[in-house]
């Protein structure tokens, strides 16, 4: 009997206790991680598979940190989508389809399963390996420049909503009649990519959401995305050469569309109407814009500031080459 109660406690200790779950695909993996989806899974250790992973982040019963990456993709994405819903779903992937045990979390996660000591790295002979740790995002750099990219994409209308279309003026003076997009809004249709409004922000973030019981939901804290935004709206200056920084990234974007970039440097998803949200990345930057509407650009070099760029004549163009050749969700 003593052999017994020795093999349930091993057994409990073993035990994943799950927080948390992301996909790790092309078409969608966690930003702060990287650029692309090759350096996404390059921070994990793991080969870029074209079908991607699950992970799965959790304590087992000791309280340690683990992640546990599954090559059912499509298990996870039932996961998070029931969680989403706000529906119960015990994720107990097969162990045939677990790809590896990493010690540690790269992501932040701000619950914890109940019962079990607070969450901690195991032990080092525990895994193979440093433990997974995420990336710093406590000043600006690259990991929170993304992360201010997903804030704007995921609160799109609000972010749209500061900027005042009047401010796209025609570069003689005055504002431009514009074109009406799906949507309604007035945008101008006479400036050029590289004339815009910026904005400097003032701090904020995303949040995550709460777990339950011992389920959390699909939701990783992400931390600050240290892009914020103010009630009085965006405050905005125009550039009469246009931004130095903007036109790079423009520039970069369109060599996208003749010389295609590595997987998920440019992603595509759905958005209201008939539009789709486009997401790209480069080395120093992030663009985010509705294919029917204006674009955001953040930048390495340009701390907490999110420049709008206007529609203009090229931009249009740009957006639906960019979408044709980006990755879509399955």
């Amino acid at each position: 009997m003593a052999g017994t109660d020795e093999d349930a406690v091993a057994a409990a200790d073993d035990a994943l206790y799950v927080l948390t779950a992301v996909l790790l695909t092309p078409a969608k993996f966690p930003s702060v991680l990287g650029d692309d989806y090759p350096e996404a899974c390059a921070a994990l250790g793991l080969a870029p598979l074209a079908d991607g992973y699950g992970l799965v982040i959790g304590q087992d019963g000791s309280g340690a940190r683990w992640t546990v990456v599954v090559d059912d993709v499509s298990l996870v994405a039932v996961a998070i989508a029931s969680w989403d819903c706000g529906m119960e779903y015990d994720l107990s992937p097969d162990e045939r389809s677990v790809v590896a045990a990493l010690p540690g979390w790269p992501l932040a996660v701000a619950v914890a399963a109940p019962g079990v000591p607070a969450p901690h790295d195991p032990d080092p002979e525990a895994g193979d390996g440093p433990p997974l740790t995420p990336p710093d995002t406590s000043t600006w750099g690259s990991a929170q420049r993304r992360l201010g990219a997903d804030e704007i994409a995921l609160r799109w209308a609000m972010w749209r909503g500061q900027i005042d279309d009047a401010s796209f003026a025609r570069p003689s003076g005055g504002s431009a009649g514009g074109d009406q997009t799906a949507a309604g809004r007035t945008v101008d249709g006479e400036l050029t990519d590289g004339e815009l409004v910026d904005r400097v922000a003032t701090g904020g973030g995303a949040s995550s959401r709460d777990a339950s019981q011992d389920q959390a939901t699909n939701s990783a804290a992400a931390g600050d995305s240290g892009v914020g935004h103010t009630a009085s709206g965006v405050a905005q200056k125009k550039g009469p050469k246009g931004h130095s920084g903007v036109r790079r990234v423009l520039a970069e974007a369109r060599g996208y569309v003749d010389s295609p970039p590595p997987l998920g440097r440019v992603r595509s998803s759905f958005a209201s109407g008939h539009a789709r949200m486009l997401r790209a990345d480069g080395p120093g930057w992030s663009l985010v814009a509705r294919t029917d509407d204006i674009a955001f650009v953040l930048l390495d070099d340009e701390p907490g500031e999110v420049l709008p760029v206007g529609r203009g004549p090229e931009l249009p163009g740009l957006l639906e080459a960019l979408d044709k050749m980006a990755v879509r969700p399955s």
